[in-house]
């Protein structure tokens, strides 16, 4: 059942949960709604009360412009409201970041676990110059072409078949939300300072098939907090398997 809270500036955020025990929320990342972790759910909900949510802008998430990440943090700050009392969270991607975030500005978290946050990407191109251009596609209704060169932006391979797979029109939907997950990677650095003050324990992950960045963010990450540490799940790549990063959620979770 699809229920909703109301975000500091009245954006209407979407969540379902399923499962009993303490509250888990799965911050998705770029191109993620919250049907994205679908396969992951079942796998936590025997432990905790697993929360999926449409990030501002996506699924049945309204949206109030201009982006901003203090709103996206505001909007975790009422679904862990709602929970009435610490959460844990979970973020994949640009989700981790969000997480990290998050924990950084004072929301309840009882412990956070992100996977592959893009830190130290190492892209050659301007990020404000890429994060405009992905930006003027999206609004400009090329939406297609905006999914294809954030794609291309990190890295992976860009298929142009996959544009006839029934899936497409789905991301191309969630183009315009591409900005907020690069305004999130800002210039790719850690902010040190910044996630300092998460008092939370961190647990970042890496899969051990991924590009070198992963490890080094990972590192940077579990180094720039407080209780901190780096896991790698082996064979993984970014796109991890649900079954192969659930039992090390439940471990750091429990």
């Amino acid at each position: 059942m699809i229920q909703s809270v109301q975000s500091a500036d009245g954006t209407t955020i979407a969540y379902e949960q399923a499962g009993t025990g303490p509250v888990l929320i799965l911050v998705g990342g770029a191109l993620n709604n919250r049907h994205s972790a679908a396969n992951l759910v079942p796998l936590l909900e025997e432990s905790f009360t697993v929360v999926s949510y449409d990030r501002r802008g996506r699924g049945d998430s309204t949206n109030t412009p201009p982006y901003d990440v203090d709103r996206e943090v505001e909007d975790l700050r009422a679904l862990a409201a709602e929970a009435e009392g610490p959460v844990y969270l979970y973020g994949h991607s640009s989700g981790g970041i969000l997480a990290l975030e998050a924990g950084s500005a004072g929301v309840p978290v009882g412990k956070i676990a992100v996977y592959e946050p893009p830190y130290l990407t190492g892209g050659g191109e301007d990020w404000q110059a890429f994060v405009d251009k992905v930006r003027t596609l999206a609004d400009s209704g090329h939406g297609n072409k905006a999914v294809e060169e954030f794609i291309r932006h990190t890295g992976a391979d860009f298929d142009p078949g996959m544009t006839q797979a029934p899936w497409w029109p789905a991301l191309v939907s969630l183009a315009p939300t591409l900005a907020y997950d690069l305004t999130l990677t800002a210039n790719g650095s850690v902010p040190a300072d910044r996630f300092a003050g998460i008092t939370a324990p961190v647990l970042a992950l890496y899969g051990g098939a991924s590009a070198g960045w992963a490890a080094a963010s990972a590192t940077a990450v579990a180094s720039a907090v407080p209780d901190g540490r780096r896991d790698m799940i082996d064979g993984q790549d970014h796109a991890v398997a649900p079954d192969a990063v659930a039992p090390v959620l439940l471990k750091f979770f429990r």
